[in-house]
């Protein structure tokens, strides 16, 4: 198993071991400039989110994404609803299949997989991403370019907002490097 449901209950994320190989990186990287491949494009400074950009993949998802998507699902899923047991909110659906059909059965039928783009100095402002009324609990971030090599600076940020109170940073993470193609 890749994540550890412990920490994902007891901290709010879990950081998982490499799953991208260095290959694999670099062939979602090179999607990028494919306009094809995604349905939207959005400049973060456009809409104050931040600064850099960021596309939303269209379907059908690249290979590499969808099997991420599918096996990381099974394994979320059922932490998800020990989560759903606790707070008696509806369960969700054992396979990625089902969860997009109810998706799509609540208008939410765009894909929403999405690659990030900085530059020197950009930047996302705090956030939480949401995008309708049915949201599942867990977001999944792949680093794709190297520390060191492929930039310098920069770093991803996790933020806690308990009610009433200020919030938080509650974890600095960096990718772990990837096993070799």
């Amino acid at each position: 198993m890749l994540v550890d449901a412990d920490s994902l209950t007891a901290r709010g994320f879990a950081q998982l071991p490499a799953i991208l190989t260095p290959g694999e990186c670099h062939e979602l990287i090179a999607l990028y400039s494919d306009p094809d491949r995604f349905r939207t494009r959005i400049d973060m400074q456009q809409y104050r989110f931040g600064r850099g950009e960021y596309q939303y993949f269209r379907y059908p998802l690249p290979r590499i994404v969808d099997g991420l998507r599918h096996s990381l699902y099974a394994e979320l899923a059922p932490i998800a609803n020990r989560w759903s047991d606790l707070l008696q909110t509806p369960k969700f659906p054992s396979t990625l299949e089902a969860l997009l059909e109810h998706c799509h059965g609540h208008g939410q039928t765009r894909p929403t997989p999405l690659m990030l783009r900085y530059g020197p100095g950009d930047f996302n402002c705090l956030h939480q991403d949401i995008y309708g009324e049915i949201a599942f609990p867990f977001q999944v971030v792949c680093f794709l370019s190297e520390p060191g090599r492929d930039y310098t600076g920069g770093e991803f940020l996790l933020v806690e907002n308990p009610p009433r109170a200020q919030s938080m940073w509650v974890a600095r993470l960096c990718r772990r490097k990837a096993t070799p193609s």
